[in-house]
Order: structure tokens, then C-alpha cells, then sequence
């Protein structure tokens, strides 16, 4: 029993050694471990002190009667992950610092620095949201997505949507509007579960929000996921006036895939290419915030995952890049940049294993080359793909840091307008 104990002892320190230092740098972003890379360390970076603790209470206990050497091997390890897991939650609580300078160096020093009296905001003492964190997350859906479920278009489940709003926000108000478009590889995700940390803030400040679903792959083929959120666009300017939003000031937001159709659909605005059967329908959009995205699928350098073309040419595409390149070429959102393309917010993490940041960097680029509008970009320190799914620091700033952005662009509009 007690070789046992002592092995056990053992591994789990060793495991969580390895678990933290995947936090801090990756330890593949190639091939079939990459996932493991990310899935472990989303975690270990967003949570670190919730992994901390469960670690201790595995470990102590264990660790009495431990032999000298063992025990001294098994406390050094813990130690060691323990202090580098509150490094990797100081990180995630700094994480403000490289989001304001973001800001700065995108909008100027002297922008907007939060949204108070543009929006409807709550009653004193009345707000719906509780404290942010992880707990808040796994209640937050029933505190403001009072419509849900109802269909934009002619697919069933997977054209329908969530309508996020305060309970108190006026339904002949005109509040700015926010649609998410979920991850998920083009295969999988759903409108439920995903950026609750950004939807809870803005909608807590006077915002709708509509959360949507849309035809995933196998079953379907590109590019009827670009068309289901462009009618889940043009479905939402027709209609969110009766949910107290405005129609007319709209902004887009999504990660990973979602990333990828949120910034397409920005740069696409009522292009008949992907919108049949309602080429006349607005689709144009005033901001878009996409979350570690993929822009350009043409590529194959490092600046690609070497899984992701194998698995768009059989799942998604389902036709051969080599066989079919403007089909790539079309749906790479780096591709379709113009000077007319909206305000652009662009947020990766640098420790991303699934999409490498890279991504991000030459998108922007080209968009701050080209486009007209403004460009923020912000990229995370020790950042896994995915930061944002959990009410953490580092999710909560972000939020902040989308909400000041938005803030900017409305305002400018605002005095556009007037003018």
C-alpha cells in the first residue's frame, strides 16, 4: 500500500506539472495532441486556482507518510505547479493591461473609456447579474434569454435563435444589437454555452443580444453556414425592433468558427453570393468582434493547424482544396477585405494550439492597410483558444474591453449621423 500511495502521490504531481507548464507554452500545436494541448490547457489558464485547489485536496492527504525521498520529490512538484498556477492566474487578472493598450493604440488615447449614457442602463440596486465568475456562467442563459428558440429560417432546430434582454429594458426601445455566431469547426456548437461572459455584460448594460444556431457539417456543405447567418441577419433587422432593439446598428461577434463567419459576413454585406433566394435582404454590419478566428484558409505554412484543410476538404468543403482553390480562396475572410469593411475588434491568445495566432496577426494587418475603418487588435498573453467560454479574469476583461470598443464606434456613429 504504501509503494501505491507513493506512486500515486507521485504521478499526480508530475501530472499537474506538466498540465501547468502546458499553460505557460503549449507542448504541441501539431497533430492529434494539439487538442489535448488545448483542452488541458484552457483549462489550467482560466482556472488555475480552481485546479490548484483540487490538486492540494488530492495531494495532502496522500502525502503524509510519503518516504523522504519520495515525499521531497512529490513537494517540490506540487510547490512548484502551485506557485506557476497562481502565475498563470495573475495573467488572466492583468489581462486589462494588454486589452486597454489594445484600445489605445486602435482607437487613441482619448476614446470612450466605458458606455455610461448611451445605452438603457439597469436601475440602481435592480440589475439581474450577480458577481462575475464561473458560478454566475452556469445560471446566467435563464436570467435574460426569456425568448428562445425561435426560427429564422427553414431548418429547423438549426435555424433558430435566442433572444438575450434585461427584463426591464423597454420593447419600444431602440438598444443597440450584438449577434453571436457559436464555434465549433463548422460541426458542432450550438447557440447555448458559448461567450455567456460577453452576451451577460452587454445585455446587464442595455444591449440585445441574439445568440443563433446554424447547419453544421457533415450534413451540411459550405457554404450553408455563411447563409444561415446571413439570414439570421437580415431575420434580426426585420424583427429585433419587436424585442426593443435597434435595427439599424448591429454588431457581430463569434469564436473559433464562429470567428471565421462573424468576420466573413462583416466583410460580405449583401453579397447575392450568399444569400439566395433573399439577395435583396440587408446584411451589412456596424462592428465586428471576432474571438480567435481562422481568416484565411489558403495557406500552408505554419500559419494553418496541419489538420484543418484535411478536415474541411472531407467534412466541410467536401471537395479538395488543390481541385477547388477559389472555393478556399472565397471563404477566407482576409480575402474579402476593402475599404469599406466595418470597425474590426480582433482578439487571439498567443498560447492558441488549435488556430495559431498568426491568424489573427495577418489579418489585421491587411485590414489596418486597407480598410477605412477602425482596427483594434488584442493579443493575449498565455491565452488558450476557447478563453472566453468561462466566467474568468481574463473573460470578464475581455468583455469589459469589447463593451469599450463598442462604446467607441457607437458614439462616432452617433456624430456621423448627426452630421
Amino acid at each position: 500500500m504504501k509503494f501505491v500511495k507513493r506512486f500515486v502521490a507521485l504521478l499526480l504531481s508530475l501530472f499537474v506539472t506538466v498540465v501547468t507548464a502546458n499553460g505557460y507554452r503549449p507542448l504541441t500545436k501539431r497533430g492529434y495532441p494539439s487538442l489535448y494541448a488545448f483542452g488541458f490547457g484552457v483549462f489550467t489558464s482560466e482556472l488555475p486556482l480552481q485546479l490548484l485547489a483540487g490538486h492540494a485536496a488530492a495531494f495532502l492527504p496522500m502525502s503524509r507518510g510519503l518516504g523522504k525521498r519520495s515525499g521531497a520529490i512529490a513537494w517540490v512538484l506540487s510547490a512548484t505547479s502551485w506557485l506557476a498556477l497562481v502565475g498563470l492566474y495573475r495573467a488572466g487578472r492583468d489581462a486589462d493591461k494588454p486589452l486597454t493598450a489594445a484600445l489605445d493604440d486602435g482607437l487613441g488615447a482619448d476614446r470612450r473609456r466605458d458606455s455610461h449614457g448611451l445605452w438603457e442602463e439597469p436601475v440602481p440596486g435592480g440589475a439581474t447579474a450577480k458577481k462575475p465568475g464561473v458560478v454566475r456562467m452556469l445560471r446566467i442563459y435563464r436570467d435574460y434569454a426569456h425568448d428562445s428558440d425561435i426560427q429564422y429560417g427553414e431548418f429547423g432546430r438549426r435555424n433558430s435563435l435566442d433572444i438575450w434582454r434585461r427584463p426591464d429594458l423597454p420593447r419600444h426601445g431602440r438598444a443597440p444589437v450584438l449577434l453571436q455566431v457559436h464555434g465549433g469547426a463548422w460541426m458542432l456548437g450550438s447557440k447555448r454555452g458559448q461567450a455567456h461572459p460577453l452576451l451577460s455584460h452587454l445585455t446587464e448594460l442595455g444591449w440585445v443580444c441574439v445568440s443563433i444556431n446554424y447547419r453544421l457539417s457533415p450534413r451540411s456543405t459550405w457554404p450553408d453556414h455563411l447563409v444561415d447567418v446571413k439570414r439570421a441577419i437580415a431575420w434580426t433587422r426585420d424583427h429585433i425592433f419587436e424585442y426593443g432593439g435597434d435595427p439599424d446598428w448591429m454588431a457581430i461577434t463569434g469564436g473559433s468558427a464562429g470567428g471565421h463567419l462573424s468576420s466573413l459576413a462583416a466583410l460580405t454585406a449583401n453579397d447575392p453570393r450568399f444569400q439566395p433566394g433573399f439577395e435583396d435582404a440587408d446584411t451589412s454590419i456596424q462592428a465586428a468582434v471576432p474571438f480567435y478566428g481562422v481568416y484565411d484558409l489558403t495557406r500552408s505554412d505554419a500559419a494553418l493547424h496541419p489538420l484543418m484543410i484535411p478536415m474541411l476538404e472531407r467534412r466541410v468543403f467536401k471537395r479538395r482544396r488543390k481541385e477547388a482553390p477559389d472555393a478556399f480562396d472565397l471563404s477566407s475572410p482576409i480575402h474579402h477585405v476593402s475599404p469599406q469593411a466595418p470597425p474590426f475588434f480582433v482578439l487571439h491568445g498567443t498560447n492558441d494550439s488549435l488556430i495559431p495566432v498568426e491568424q489573427a496577426r495577418t489579418f489585421t494587418a491587411k485590414l489596418r492597410d486597407v480598410s477605412t475603418a477602425p482596427v483594434v487588435y488584442a493579443e493575449m498573453p498565455l491565452a488558450q483558444h476557447a478563453f472566453d467560454i468561462f466566467g474568468s479574469p481574463r473573460a470578464a476583461h475581455a468583455a469589459v474591453a469589447v463593451e469599450q470598443f463598442l462604446a467607441e464606434i457607437y458614439t462616432r456613429s452617433a456624430v456621423n449621423t448627426a452630421d
